[in-house]
C-alpha cells in the first residue's frame, strides 16, 4: 500500500473578501506541482462563501463536477433552464458539464456563511450532453459505515447520483473507537481521504480535522476513529 499524507495547514489558500477557500489541489492562483491532481481527482476546494455573494455566471466544458454543502445552502442556476435551485446541507449536487454549459452557485443566505466542498473529476468520456442532478442523504444512513454517494453512470447501484467516470464518492460518520473497512473498486484505483472533523488514525498514521491521505497500490484498507469523527471517500481511477 502507498500513502500519500496532505496536512490541513498545507493546503493552497486564497482570500477574496466574500470567499475564503482552502484548495487541495493546485488551483486558480495556487500553483504546487506536486498537488495537481490525486489520479482523476483534479479539484477539491474547501469552500466558505459569506452571505449575499457567490460564483457568478461562468462556463465549463468535460469537467465532472460535484458540490456537497457542509453548513448552510447555496442556490444553483444554469443554462440547462435550472433557475435557482437550492441545494441545502446533506444534499449532493452533481453536474456533467460536457460539451459545455453556464452556471451560477450563490449562497441562499443574505447574511449567514455556506461551508461546501468542491471536488472536479476528470470524466471518462469527453463532449457529453451536459446533465444535472441533486438528492438528499439521510446521514443516518452513514453511521458507522460507508454510505454512497456517487457512482459511475454505467453502474446500476441504487440510490447514488451519476457521473462519467469509474468513480465512487463516499461519506462515513464513525463514533470513537469505531472503524471502517475500505474496498477499492480495483488495484487501479486509489482513494483520497478527508477528515471533515474529528480524528482517525490509517496505519500508524493520525489524521486530524481537514487532513487527508490518499491511499492507492492496494486493494483495502481500515480507517479506525480515535474520535467521533466524519469522513469523505473519493474513490478515482490513479490512470486516466
Amino acid at each position: 500500500m502507498k500513502t500519500l499524507l496532505h496536512k490541513s495547514n498545507q493546503r493552497g489558500s486564497a482570500n477574496y473578501g466574500w470567499l475564503s477557500a482552502k484548495y487541495s489541489f493546485s488551483f486558480a492562483n495556487y500553483y504546487n506541482p506536486q498537488k495537481v491532481n490525486f489520479g482523476a481527482l483534479r479539484v477539491l476546494n474547501d469552500d466558505i462563501i459569506e452571505g449575499g455573494t457567490g460564483f457568478g455566471t461562468h462556463p465549463h466544458d468535460n469537467m465532472e463536477i460535484i458540490t456537497i454543502p457542509l453548513k448552510g445552502a447555496l442556490k444553483h442556476k444554469d443554462s440547462m433552464s435550472n433557475e435557482w435551485i437550492e441545494l441545502g446541507t446533506g444534499e449532493v449536487q452533481v453536474m456533467s458539464a460536457g460539451t459545455g454549459l453556464q452556471h451560477s452557485e450563490m449562497n441562499n443566505s443574505s447574511n449567514e456563511p455556506l461551508n461546501l466542498f468542491q471536488i472536479w473529476v476528470v470524466p471518462n468520456e469527453r463532449n457529453v450532453a451536459p446533465r444535472y442532478d441533486q438528492r438528499k442523504f439521510d446521514a443516518l444512513n452513514r453511521k458507522n459505515r460507508l454510505q454512497t454517494l456517487v457512482t459511475s453512470i454505467s453502474e446500476n447501484e441504487s440510490g447514488a447520483l451519476k457521473i462519467h467516470q469509474n468513480a465512487k464518492i463516499s461519506r462515513a460518520n464513525l463514533d470513537e473507537n469505531v472503524d471502517v473497512n475500505y474496498q477499492l473498486k480495483s488495484y487501479k484505483h486509489g482513494v483520497y481521504i478527508m477528515v471533515i472533523s474529528g480524528r482517525v488514525q490509517i496505519n500508524k498514521t493520525v489524521l486530524n480535522e481537514r487532513d487527508a491521505m490518499g491511499i492507492y497500490d492496494t486493494d483495502s484498507f481500515s480507517v479506525m476513529a480515535q474520535k467521533s469523527s466524519e469522513l469523505l471517500f473519493i474513490e478515482v481511477p490513479m490512470k486516466f
